[in-house]
């Protein structure tokens, strides 16, 4: 009866860089440069927000397991551990609010890189500096999947936290709940997965780009 086990995002965009040696004047390179790595910086709580989020799911977990070792006759501390657990879901809720923000701010900045990118003499640039675009695409719309199959995936546990305060609770009901819930998390990393296989080709493509383009790059420290 145990749950799927579940992973968290760790598609983080790489290091911020910085351009080196002469930068004089603001070419589309330079721009397209200046707008992708303000959307690293942008997405910086994205990746605070992983840590404290492991955490919790850490304490959630040892809950529930508490709660299965649990007899009916120690309902009342059932009742108790259901409420942290409650508590938990609610405090994870929050956090990926958080995270979701940092994506979508990312994003809105991110859509300025196009006019820029438009801007370009070279043709095979373009290209590139259009693939670069569509990835950073396919990598926003896989993460907001993810994103509503957590959301929806703490709809459950929600329940089911309910469902541990009801005192005639049956085995079945309890099954039926936690297969509901590996479905879901199953789910969860298929698209985690998904988007951290997009992370890490953008994250290539991106230097590849800057490579292309002659742009001296370095990494921040």
């Amino acid at each position: 009866m145990r749950l799927w086990n579940r992973t968290l995002c760790s598609g983080a965009l790489a290091f911020s860089l910085f351009l080196t040696g002469c930068t004089n004047g603001d070419s589309p390179e330079q721009e397209i440069f200046q707008t992708l790595e303000k959307v690293v910086e942008l997405e910086a709580s994205f990746e605070e927000q992983q840590e404290p989020l492991l955490e919790l799911e850490k304490k959630e977990t040892a809950i529930y397991e508490e709660i299965l070792s649990l007899g009916m006759k120690e309902f009342d501390q059932i009742v108790k551990l259901s409420q942290e657990g409650l508590g938990l879901v609610e405090q994870k809720e929050a956090a990926m609010e958080e995270e979701k923000k940092s994506i979508e701010a990312a994003r809105e900045e991110f859509v300025e890189v196009k006019a820029a990118m438009e801007s370009l003499e070279d043709d095979e640039l373009k290209k590139e500096a259009q693939a670069l675009y569509q990835l950073m695409e396919q990598r926003y719309e896989a993460y907001m999947t993810l994103w509503n199959h957590y959301k929806e995936s703490m709809v459950i546990e929600k329940d089911m936290y309910e469902l541990f305060q009801t005192e005639d609770l049956t085995l079945e009901e309890l099954q039926m709940q936690i297969n509901n819930l590996n479905e879901k998390y199953e789910k969860i990393n298929e698209a985690n997965d998904s988007f951290n296989a997009f992370t890490g080709e953008y994250n290539e493509a991106k230097l590849e780009f800057y490579k292309k383009a002659g742009l001296d790059v370095s990494y921040k420290n």
